[in-house]
């Protein structure tokens, strides 16, 4: 199980005096949970037993197929046949597939999706209730016709061409168009450098038919797929449903060589520099390929993994201590080695300088880079990291049974496209310790020099028009100095016996009096500063506890001179770091902890939130204390702070989508409205670091009106200890606070406006909003709800499918409660300009239909089944659980009474939704607003 644990621990990747010994070279056990076979005709099944959904399973079909077995009149038929996969097939002709799901509450988008990526495309349908007769079947006649059964019809063919575009217009932006520039030298000019995914719009305007039905052929067969089965199930009834109803599917004869594309090699290094006028900051990237073992199954493989994760991780580590610090020339760097394509491998740094430093930040990080190749790492640095490695395997270990559907799907995937072995957590955990019982820094080392070598290197560098670019004559340079060794010396630090409570004195109080809810299985605990805490014990996900802290006021409270300075006091606390120590420091003293805490300040409200494993509970409570009584207010932090935000400004000049967002935000409140303001170098500059110090201490040094709940798995006995400790110990003035409104009106009831900004690619995009004053309660707020959501699925079939006039129409519906009780309706989406009226037309039509009772059936029960579908699926988690407790003491209801979620599901009946819908457009304030292209002038 190397692919679980590497993926959840990327940053940090390592065997006992006792239990069975391994050998390098011996195969790593597989995960019995996990089972696989390979039908006559070369199709694989995986099957795997869950119910951390319970009554639910996810369906996949992972096809060893992607862009780059396109040929060149083919680019983009791979992801445009994941789209026909939704558009009729041998026994779900039209939005069959579609419809059948969504009628059980199973969300298109959100729960029935697909992806094509360069080597494969893979389709899911994820947690489909199992308590449905008939329902498995129906799942996997779904993966039996999109193994080998799609119609591909002329008619659907051609209607599916304009969603494609739209997707191709909505996905363009200076990034994408800089990565494409990028990727032949990334990639040494093979075919993966002319094969994105999304393809080419020539070739998907004007391909024949036959050229989408002959790639279909070639590559969809039984020999390059792979089914999974994730879920609430019986896995011996699954596998004879499946060898019945998949071994009838016929083995392709004579069929083509599934090649694989390599990378070809380089001598030294590659450079390339592109730019974008919608790209105001820079990004570079510097990588080494490496061939990519065919498979990874060994205890060496395991250890080679483990050492190259760790040398990796160490130097990141290295490289935040320098971005932390105000005169980094790099706002980001980080070290990595991984998968790059199915054969090769790469040792990656990437490095975001801050404006104007690209040379100063790429020579930096190279030093720091080659500090380690000339030098190693230091022993306490491997002992932080065996001790995050040793906790994240403990924490898993204690959590295998809540493993989701996707990460089960994840180590699936990987062990069907590149042989990595599923292997069993138990064994891989034992081999860890074996690992770390030799292992020395010196292991590292050689590990990073190996890593480090001088050909199939290559240079990517996103340049900034007008400023001073890295050119490949100074990174040469930059490079040749860093790997002399010039002006290096060895990576020290001095962290030996340093704790988190270093210099605080905590003076416990105590817990007064213990109330018990046997309403809803809760305890109260009332401590001796007045605090209240709400506790439950739940272990839906065993070894996982979750806190929660609120109260009311937030910068409500504040005059408007001060918003500046607030909205940025949590961001400086953070950067400063906590306590005794700065932010480099604090993750060194919490070192193995699987434990955070943190607090946030919001326009009404003051909060504050935890989370650890069960073991780690007393740390979390520390550090929620120390946030009250001992937050850290440093001026290095506050103008590393300062230099992120100056980045931001520059990043925010080129970028068209931030653009949109301030003028949207002028065209309702106007250019200077105070509570409003457009986030510039004045809103900068009004930033107070000594204001902010007393914000954070008038909104948390008085513990008073917080009301706490923690919910997860820790038993009260244990916990009440702690609360007395660290709760009952926090400063209280017994005083109570309630927010203010200070809510924004905008400056007409009817907006309507273009704006026209300057764009590379041109695209309209629509924003569309009705608001008006609506009763808050629970019975408005699902109707609201059900308005947004039927009015999705009416825009999916009358704009995306009919017109295909966008990739997707993106609709939000709430009911704010506080600081006035608003209903919001909105819709936005981008398309192309010249079909902005038809679209918009499209939009107010479906609203008026529903207003005037034009209201599928069909809707309304695919709307309320997923809401039925997600409230079972929630209460799988113990999140659930914190809802439960926040509504009950802080809004006043109980969550699990069903007249406050299942009665008013059902009362969303075609009358009600059509009475509400006219409640809410008589007499609302509306805007439409519309962002195109601006003609580009002639040169």
């Amino acid at each position: 199980m190397k692919s679980i644990f590497k993926t959840l621990f990327l940053l940090l990747i390592g065997f006992s005096s006792y239990g069975q010994r391994f050998s390098e070279a011996d195969r790593l056990p597989d995960y019995d949970r996990v089972r696989k076979g390979v039908l006559e005709n070369g199709m694989t099944y995986y099957l795997y037993s869950s119910d951390v959904v319970k009554n639910a399973a996810s369906f996949y079909i992972i096809q060893n197929v992607g862009s780059v077995l396109e040929n060149d009149d083919q680019q983009g038929l791979a992801h445009f046949l994941e789209h026909m996969a939704f558009n009729g097939t041998e026994h779900f002709e039209g939005k069959g597939i579609l419809n059948t799901l969504q009628k059980h509450g199973v969300v298109f988008g959100k729960e029935i999706n697909a992806y094509t990526s360069f080597d494969e495309t893979v389709y899911n349908m994820d947690k489909v209730p199992m308590n449905k007769p008939g329902l498995l079947d129906t799942c996997l006649l779904v993966l039996h016709d999109w193994s080998n059964y799609l119609l591909l019809t002329d008619e659907e063919i051609d209607a599916e061409r304009g969603v494609i575009r739209e997707e191709w217009r909505t996905r363009q932006s200076g990034g994408m168009r800089v990565w494409e520039k990028l990727l032949p030298n990334s990639h040494n000019d093979s075919k993966y450098a002319v094969r994105l995914p999304i393809g080419k719009m020539d070739v998907v305007n004007n391909f024949k038919y036959k050229a989408l039905r002959d790639f279909y052929h070639d590559w969809y067969r039984t020999d390059l797929q792979a089914i999974a089965v994730v879920g609430d199930i019986d896995i011996d009834a699954v596998e004879k449903k499946i060898k019945e109803k998949f071994s009838k599917i016929p083995a392709v004869k004579n069929p083509r060589k599934r090649f694989l594309v390599d990378i070809p090699g380089n001598e030294g290094l590659r450079y390339k520099m592109a730019m974008d006028k919608e790209v105001a900051t820079s990004r570079i990237s510097f990588q080494i390929r490496h061939p990519r073992p065919a498979k990874d199954e060994t205890y060496g493989d395991f250890r080679t993994g483990i050492l190259e994760g760790m040398a990796t991780s160490m130097i990141s580590a290295r490289m935040r201590e320098i971005s932390q610090k105000p005169d980094s020339p790099f706002l980001y760097a980080g070290v990595w080695y991984g998968k790059m394509t199915r054969t090769s491998n790469a040792l990656s740094l990437s490095v975001s300088p801050k404006p104007g430093k690209q040379h100063e930040a790429f020579e930096m990080a190279v030093k720091e880079l080659n500090r380690a190749v000339k030098f190693g790492y230091t022993q306490s640095e491997l002992e932080r990291s065996k001790a995050n490695y040793i906790s994240s395997y403990e924490t898993m270990l204690k959590k295998l049974d809540d493993i989701s559907h996707r990460q089960v799907i994840g180590w699936i995937k990987r062990n069907y496209l590149d042989n990595e072995v599923i292997s069993d957590p138990a064994k891989e955990y034992e081999a860890l310790k074996q690992v770390f019982e030799t292992l020395k820094p010196e292991d590292l080392h050689a590990t990073i020099k190996r890593l480090y070598i001088k050909d199939n290197r290559s240079l990517s560098v996103t340049g900034v028009d007008g400023r001073k670019n890295l050119d490949e004559a100074t990174a040469r340079k930059m490079l040749a100095k860093a790997e002399s060794g010039e002006g290096l010396v060895a990576y020290t630090e001095n962290m030996a016996g340093k704790t988190l409570m270093d210099g605080l004195e905590v003076k416990p109080g105590t817990v007064v009096s213990v109330e018990k809810n046997d309403k809803i299985g809760s305890t109260t605990f009332k401590l001796s500063n007045g605090v209240k805490v709400h506790h439950k014990f739940v272990d839906k996900q065993k070894n996982s506890v979750k806190l929660s802290a609120v109260s009311f006021g937030g910068t409500s409270l504040l005059p408007v001179s001060d918003l500046p300075s607030a909205s940025m006091t949590i961001n400086t606390a953070n950067f400063s770091g906590l306590g005794e120590y700065n932010a480099t420091d604090l993750k060194k003293v919490l070192a193995g902890k699987r434990a955070s805490a943190g607090v946030s300040l919001g326009g009404l409200n003051e909060s504050a939130w935890g989370s650890a494993v069960t073991k780690d509970v007393e740390t979390m409570l520390q550090l929620l204390h120390l946030r009250f009584v001992k937050p850290r207010f440093a001026k290095e932090g506050y103008e590393v702070l300062k230099s992120n935000l100056s980045n931001y400004l520059t990043r925010k000049a080129g970028d068209v989508n931030m653009q949109k967002g301030d003028s949207l935000t002028v065209a309702l409140y106007g250019p200077n409205h105070p509570r409003r303001r457009i986030f510039d170098e004045g809103y900068i500059k009004d930033i107070s670091f000594d204001r902010m110090k007393e914000i954070y201490s008038e909104r948390f040094a008085d513990a008073s009106d917080f009301e706490f709940f923690i919910i997860g798995d820790v038993k009260e006995e244990a916990l009440k200890p702690l609360l007395a400790k660290y709760v009952a110990s926090l400063p209280t003035k017994g005083t109570e606070e309630m927010w203010k409104d200070n809510s924004s009106e905008w400056l007409s009831d009817r907006i309507e406006r273009d704006i026209y900004l300057k764009m590379e690619n041109p695209k309209a995009t629509v924003r569309t909003q009705f608001k008006n004053k609506v009763k808050y309660n629970l019975q408005n707020r699902t109707m609201m709800r059900a308005l947004g959501d039927i009015l999705r699925l009416r825009y999916t079939e009358a704009i995306r499918e009919k017109e295909g006039g966008t990739y997707g129409a993106r609709v939000s519906a709430s009911l704010g409660q506080r600081p006035k009780q608003i209903a919001y309706l909105s819709v936005s989406f981008d398309c192309d300009p010249e079909k902005v009226d038809r679209l918009k037309e499209i939009v107010v039509e479906e609203i008026e239909k529903i207003k005037n009772g034009e209201i599928k059936q069909e809707d309304i029960d695919k709307t309320t089944a997923n809401y039925l579908k997600e409230r079972k699926d929630a209460k799988n988690n113990n999140s659930y659980e914190m809802s439960v407790l926040k509504n009950y003491f802080r809004e006043g209801y109980d969550m699990n009474d069903p007249k406050n979620f299942e009665d008013i599901v059902a009362s969303v009946t075609a009358k009600n939704l059509q009475k509400f819908t006219k409640k809410l457009l008589k007499g609302a304030d509306s805007y439409e607003i519309v962002f195109r292209p601006k003609a580009k002038e002639v040169q």
